[in-house]
């Protein structure tokens, strides 16, 4: 047994940082967003730093339902938050698939599914006649425009819908859920 713990330790010793390696790397991270957020540098940066159109954080204060979809990877999340009192709320969430045949199609296509998603998941919580605001998390390198606007950089993850790069995928998110008759209004697009 001692034997075997004297291997592990062995083994592990290389992942243990000292003080001072820790503080090189706390300075070059702070370097590299210096640089990301320079104009200057940005375009050669390993950090990218982008603008963000957030305006306002919560206050506590906020009440009523709101919806959340959070696109980052082979599954996505779709939220029904429900605000009643400061400390008091409700979410519901459900995790949905993309199938590699949509991640490797078109971009209608991609979007097309979220959007009927979203609708399922709105009538399976009887919110489908409401209409909520959603907000829009998508964790793909984006240059963002607006609170509204983003445009897709490239793609990562495995996924490489056509007829996206290039385009403001909450445009995109918009369309589809007009095709499929979802009465939402998105109020926030952001990179995740």
């Amino acid at each position: 047994m001692d034997c075997n713990r004297e291997k592990i330790r062995e083994q592990c010793k290389e992942l243990i940082l000292t003080d001072k390696q820790i503080e090189e790397i706390m300075r070059r991270v702070i370097k590299e967003i210096n640089r990301g957020l320079s104009k200057q540098t940005h375009a050669e940066a390993d950090v990218k730093c982008f603008i963000t159109y957030v305006q306002d954080l919560p206050n506590g204060k906020e009440k009523g339902k709101f919806l959340a979809l959070d696109l980052g990877g082979t599954n996505f999340r779709v939220l029904l938050i429900h605000l009643k009192d400061e400390n008091d709320f409700e979410m519901l969430s459900k995790i949905y698939a993309i199938p590699q045949s949509i991640m490797l199609g078109s971009g209608t296509q991609l979007f097309d599914h979220i959007a009927e998603c979203l609708a399922n998941f709105m009538k399976e919580h009887s919110v489908y006649e409401e209409r909520l605001p959603l907000g829009f998390t998508f964790s793909f390198p984006l240059t963002q425009l607006g609170l509204t606007k983003g445009i897709l950089a490239r793609w990562t993850k495995g996924f490489n819908c056509s007829g996206v790069v290039g385009e403001d995928v909450v445009q995109l998110l918009k369309d589809a859920i007009a095709r499929r008759g979802v009465s939402v209004g998105i109020r926030a697009g952001e990179v995740g």
